[in-house]
């Protein structure tokens, strides 16, 4: 391989000329004719026997060209970037120039990584807001014991109360014909959750068991079905059982028997120790956060708008691992949320700007700073990954580059000089955080949460995204617009920064 020429033909955007020589060439095309006489048929001659020269004095020597080019390209352009000394961060457009016996030169049309500049990102203000545990968060972790064992108990000489577990028949009717999906059996329905629309729950209170009654109920006008939306329906229900929580008392004995500990003191002080180092971790955590958002507020640089584009795609992609994961497609999931792909995937535009924007920065100050991961945290790194996954280390090596693990540690490090070299005070509070930005925009699985459900839809709640190497995603091949017929490649590697 060598590299004819490099040159930048706007801004972020490089073309490379890189040609293959007649050895390499000829090793590939022999290469082509083994992989394919079995193939063509030469008369007089068995299937597989024919001779190469036999082959291109009939078909041409371009016969082989195509396989041959599609085998070497994808290496030699790797090559070229390396000499280059230039980062792709998007497919490569590739273009072939010649060929002929003596190897052939393609052209390689890149966006690349830009240029980053970074400012004042030493000696940084912040506050960091740390709350102090009081007695109520105590007493809120005894009231998650205490509901983390109780018993559910059948109740049967009440009505139904705000707080009930149910479990109701029912079905929808709007201007007395039933709708799709109006319809239940048997189903579950804790009253005051809102898992129902608006006024649903708060009829169901009030009756007894084995009764039937109508529920009146208007649809929201943001309905996600629109032939429903701002309709008055009404479901004929029937009560088949209320149950409830029935909550143990707290002493030494219950501590006892659901805890480590041996009385309700040592266990209190257990969960003050607890709740201060996760106090204390939340406030680093937005202290972080703080510090990154002001490192990006001071950088500059021209960013491609296929960097965006790229966060964009993992994002969805990963949004519907997890969903996947919980049992739910995609598809599903936007008929429930009333988006379209196009809208779901706009969602997460402001997170991947900003994610983009932060790993350029952190980058960054990692190479001034000369923040460099050694081989021992790569190899601990490595432990970790495989260790949340369950699988051998050894695996995890075989998906995710070292390159990439020194990467996302150097970027760790790099916040972590933020935050050493930062300006921070420190204050404590009981009752009420000082008052925070509110985000721009919900995520898409916040707008889930808080969007209208069907009567006889399920809740699903996903996962917070992890930043862990194993996110990396390595290289495919570059696409070549003539005589080849190979698949683009993908040079991003745009990971978690946060």
């Amino acid at each position: 391989m060598t590299l004819v020429s490099k040159k930048e033909i706007e801004k972020n955007k490089v073309e490379l000329e890189i040609s293959v020589g007649a050895e390499e060439f000829e090793k590939a095309c022999a290469a082509a004719y083994r992989k394919n006489v079995k193939k063509i048929n030469v008369p007089g001659f068995r299937p597989g026997k024919a001779p190469r020269a036999f082959i291109e004095k009939m078909y041409g020597k371009e016969i082989f060209y195509e396989d041959a080019v599609n085998e070497l390209y994808p290496a030699a352009y790797s090559d070229a970037v390396v000499e280059a000394g230039i980062e792709p961060v998007d497919r490569a457009d590739i273009e072939v120039l010649s060929v002929d016996d003596k190897g052939f030169t393609f052209k390689a049309t890149v966006v690349v990584k830009p240029e980053v500049e970074v400012a004042d990102y030493k000696g940084i203000k912040a506050t960091k807001n740390v709350k102090k545990v009081t007695e109520e968060d105590i007493a809120a972790e005894i009231d998650a014991l205490r509901n983390r064992n109780g018993r559910i108990i059948n109740v049967e000489d009440r009505a139904a109360e705000n707080g009930d577990s149910t479990i109701i028949d029912y079905e929808g009717f709007v201007d007395g014909v039933a709708f799709d999906g109006g319809k239940g059996e048997k189903q579950p329905l804790v009253l005051g959750s809102n898992q129902f629309i608006p006024g649903f729950e708060e009829q169901v209170a009030g009756h007894n068991i084995g009764d039937e009654f109508d529920v009146n109920v208007t649809f929201p006008e943001e309905y996600h079905a629109p032939e429903l939306a701002g309709k008055a329906a009404v479901f004929k229900c029937k009560l088949h059982e209320i149950k409830v929580r029935e909550l143990p008392e707290v002493d030494d004995e219950f501590i006892k028997d659901v805890t480590e500990f041996d009385s309700v003191d040592e266990f209190k002080k257990d969960a003050e120790a607890k709740l201060s180092e996760r106090f204390e971790n939340a406030a680093t955590a937005e202290v972080e956060d703080a510090l990154i958002e002001a490192v990006i507020e001071g950088m500059k640089a021209e960013i491609p708008e296929c960097m965006y584009e790229h966060a964009m795609d993992d994002m969805v992609r990963d949004f519907q691992s997890r969903l996947e994961a919980q049992g739910m497609k995609l598809d599903l999931y936007l008929q429930y949320t009333g988006m379209d792909m196009a809208a779901f995937r706009n969602t997460f535009k402001d997170q991947a700007e900003r994610q983009v924007k932060i790993r350029l920065a952190l980058e960054k100050i990692a190479v001034l700073e000369k923040l460099e991961a050694s081989e021992e945290e790569v190899d601990a790194e490595y432990k970790k990954v495989a260790e949340s996954y369950n699988i051998d280390a050894e695996q995890i090596k075989m998906f995710i580059p070292a390159e990439d693990i020194k990467k996302d540690l150097a970027m760790q490090k790099a916040i972590d000089f933020v935050r050493d070299n930062a300006a921070i005070t420190v204050k404590t509070y009981e009752k009420e955080a000082p008052a925070k930005k509110a985000p721009a925009k919900k995520t898409a699985a916040k707008k889930a949460e808080d969007g209208e459900k069907k009567p006889a839809a399920k809740k699903t709640t996903t996962a917070k995204k992890t930043t862990t190497a194993a996110k990396a995603e390595g290289e495919k091949k570059p696409a070549a617009k003539k005589t080849t017929t190979a698949k683009k490649t993908a040079a991003k590697k745009e990971a978690d920064a946060e």
